[in-house]
């Protein structure tokens, strides 16, 4: 007989359709496959998503599998905080973490930023991603959406210098970040480094690969340089020092809000500029992670942007400007 202390714990696996084709240095693909994990009392519904992703040998079976191990947990009264041991950081814990952060609004009816001792959230301007493709499309892509204050440019390939020129030519005044995503080696580096301070770019992401990132320490620098794939939850933060500036938190790998919040405050101890990332995922994944860009130098939550469409209720986007989730999605 189940143990009446806590929610009923149900998962799904849930595929979008991406509008066109999401391109980076790994490969391409056409639709995000998400997990969503909902806890439900027969009166108030949790929820939170997560997007598993094959770079940390995770799949959406995978993680569903292992949420469904936990449902019996979870319904004897696991609790948000034992969750941070029950699982590692990642996709599955993140679905989880967020669920229980809703689930605990929904009940308390009080909103998930005060129950973290937060500030109200408010609209902010996301990136919006530029897929690596030859210099002649992304400059094509770039100055179709030149209204946009900030966008994202996936590189990582032979020829970035020459993409990243044709970027900056084709939309002259717009701020622009980079993200080799581990593409970059250390003979390419300092080139490519330099071609980006060239074209004014504000950021460049995880240009070489995480368990090669060292020549980092003993590199000039021209741009700042943020950690992605080698920045994971608080115990990857002291490795990050000397190589890098910033840190890109993404909830799918700290594994929630619980430790993205924790993470945040350490980074910003530590010198280091944070900015807020994502997967390409509906609203429900970028609801919580709301709460982390409210204090980043740079907000990348244009996953539903990408999709042919999103959630009902999902958040608003006006233009690069994203508002806060209302109760009905999250939180």
């Amino acid at each position: 007989m189940v143990n009446p202390a806590g929610p009923q714990l149900t998962i799904g696996i849930e595929t979008w359709p991406i509008a066109g084709q999401f391109t980076i240095s790994r490969g391409a693909k056409t639709q995000a496959r998400v997990v969503v994990a909902e806890l439900s009392d027969g009166r108030f519904r949790g929820r939170g998503e997560c997007v598993p992703y094959a770079r940390y040998r995770e799949s959406p079976e995978t993680v569903a599998a292992r949420l469904q191990e936990l449902a019996g947990a979870v319904a004897a009264g696991l609790t948000r905080d034992a969750l941070q041991q029950a699982l590692p950081p990642g996709a599955a814990r993140n679905a989880l973490d967020c669920a229980f952060w809703d689930f605990e609004a929904k009940q308390s009816a009080t909103p998930v930023h005060v129950l973290a001792g937060l500030p109200p959230p408010g609209p902010l301007t996301t990136a919006f991603t530029i897929s690596l493709g030859t210099p002649q499309a992304m400059a094509e892509a770039a100055r179709a959406a030149s209204a946009r204050p900030l966008l994202k440019v996936k590189l990582g390939a032979e020829g970035d210098p020459e993409r990243i020129a044709a970027i900056r030519a084709a939309v002259p005044a717009t701020e622009l970040i980079v993200d080799a995503n581990e593409g970059w080696t250390a003979d390419n580096l300092a080139e490519n480094l330099r071609a980006c301070a060239a074209a004014g770019v504000t950021l460049v992401e995880q240009p070489l690969p995480a368990d090669a990132d060292e020549p980092l320490r003993n590199i000039a620098r021209p741009v700042p340089v943020c950690a992605d794939e080698s920045a994971h939850d608080r115990a990857s933060l002291p490795a990050l020092i000397g190589k890098y500036d910033a840190v890109n938190i993404k909830l799918d790998k700290t594994g929630g809000l619980t430790e993205a919040l924790a993470m945040s405050a350490e980074a910003h101890s530590l010198g280091l500029m944070t900015m807020a990332g994502c997967m390409v995922a509906t609203s429900l994944s970028m609801a919580p992670a709301m709460l982390i860009a409210q204090d980043t130098r740079v907000a990348d939550l244009d996953g539903p942007l990408l999709l042919a469409r999103d959630r009902p209720d999902g958040l608003v986007y006006d233009g690069s400007i994203v508002h806060p989730a209302k109760p009905q999605l999250w939180g």
